[in-house]
């Protein structure tokens, strides 16, 4: 054990936005199913900067490994810039055994496209398994290959002759980490930020929302910019009710703010911008929330065309259809609502299509066909209500008592404004 390797891994982590092409990547499934098990084949200790336990600034730590691990693994999806950085400082300490990945639709900027990037395919919040394992033995021979060539591959000391600097601290730290990860009990402030994130998963599962918001408070005091995080939180704190739902909503929206919703072209921003609003509106009857949250799901929609901002703006228009004065107005909303509902479905069906039947991708097959039967009641077809029911049979056995309660929900909220659209006048083939 005193004498193994360690391999470093840069990367973001959670789910990211890769703003070139408005999707949501899930950097975690990357790490855990791909990089992660690579790295432990090939029979390496593997750290992501999360897993590293610290009461204090995660810098120190981070530039020791940068310097000190025998191979740095630097995911560059998302065109994340902390990662591009951390790669840059590792090519300056180390002349070799680094590692740049990808995801295929990764567009390498100058300075990069010509140092050999290995790609893989990501479909988003799941991996195709077969892809996943295709990439893992890729990356478990790039491994191996670094670790016995000893080939340069950094630029700058490829065109410069220098020395690398020369400390070894990466296997105290991974037995920092080691401990760390034995010892769950340790206060927040002193673990790991994967510990706290895995803490906060386990209490969403439970639907214990006021322990996952305080669990991410001591997590926004370790990443006190990460996006994810500050998402999670403004979800964990209307989600809390706490001190009470209105009152939840505005602290939520609070931290929202933070990542400039309004101007934001993160999907997953505007998801939660518009939840909070929608809410707002149900709980207080503020028209300017209502349209709020209609303008963050349109745009959500239309930046990367994913079900859940579609079905959500659907189901706000045709609640704005009801409180519209003008009639014009209203038959308007409604059917900009049935039009949302069907190219929803039409995407459910791909994605669904493209979704492997995996253990991980349970939550996920869930929420596609509990929006296809959300999308079937609101089509305004005769046997919308039965095929809606047979749909929400088919998610269930997908689905946690907290997601069927919630869908359950949507759709009782939904039979009252399709009864009182404007179009039931309409006759339909």
């Amino acid at each position: 054990m005193a004498d193994k390797k360690t391999c470093f891994v840069v990367m973001g982590f959670g789910e990211k936005t890769d703003y070139k092409t408005s999707r949501v990547l899930d950097l975690n499934k990357t790490y855990r199913y791909i990089i992660k098990m690579a790295v432990e084949e090939a029979g390496l200790t593997c750290i992501r900067a999360d897993e590293i336990a610290h009461a204090g600034t995660i810098d120190v730590p981070m530039y020791e490994m940068l310097l000190d691990a025998d191979v740095v693994i630097a995911d560059l999806s998302t065109s994340n810039l902390n990662a591009a950085y951390e790669l840059g400082v590792r090519h300056a300490l180390k002349p070799s055994t680094t590692i740049i990945i990808a995801e295929s639709q990764f567009d390498a900027p100058f300075d990069v496209n010509h140092i050999t990037i290995r790609k893989f395919r990501h479909d988003g919040k799941a991996l195709d398994i077969e892809e996943a394992e295709r990439f893992r033995g890729v990356l478990k021979q790039a491994i191996l290959d670094v670790m016995a060539n000893g080939r340069v591959d950094s630029p700058v000391y490829t065109f410069l002759p220098l020395q690398p600097p020369n400390r070894t601290v990466a296997q105290a730290l991974a037995d920092q980490i080691a401990n760390a990860m034995a010892a769950p009990a340790a206060p927040a402030a002193a673990q790991s930020l994967a510990v706290v994130m895995d803490l906060v998963r386990g209490c969403k599962a439970d639907g214990n929302w006021a322990n996952a918001k305080a669990l991410l408070l001591s997590a926004r005091m370790i990443a006190p910019n990460d996006v994810y995080v500050t998402q999670q939180l403004a979800l964990a704190t209307y989600k809390s009710k706490q001190p009470d739902a209105v009152a939840a909503l505005h602290e939520a929206r609070s931290i929202l703010q933070a990542l400039n919703p309004t101007t934001a072209n993160d999907a997953e921003t505007l998801g939660l911008w518009g939840a909070v609003h929608k809410r707002l509106f149900e709980a207080t009857g503020d028209a300017a929330a209502l349209d709020v949250a209609i303008a963050a799901h349109e745009k959500g929609w239309w930046l990367l065309n994913d079900y859940y901002n579609g079905i959500n703006l659907a189901f706000l228009l045709d609640l704005r259809c009801g409180h519209q004065s003008n009639r014009a107005e209203a038959i308007t909303d409604a059917v900009q609502a049935q039009r949302t509902r069907r190219a929803v479905t039409a995407v459910c069906a791909q994605r669904l299509a493209a979704l492997k039947d995996a253990p991980e991708n349970r939550g996920e097959r869930y929420w596609i066909i509990a929006t296809q039967a959300e999308a079937a009641l609101g089509d305004g077809l005769p046997d919308a209500e039965a095929r809606s029911a047979m749909l929400l049979a088919q998610a269930a056995p997908f689905g946690d008592t907290s997601s069927l309660q919630s869908t359950t929900e949507q759709l009782g909220k939904l039979r009252p404004l399709l009864a009182a659209s404007p179009l039931q006048w309409v006759q339909h083939a």
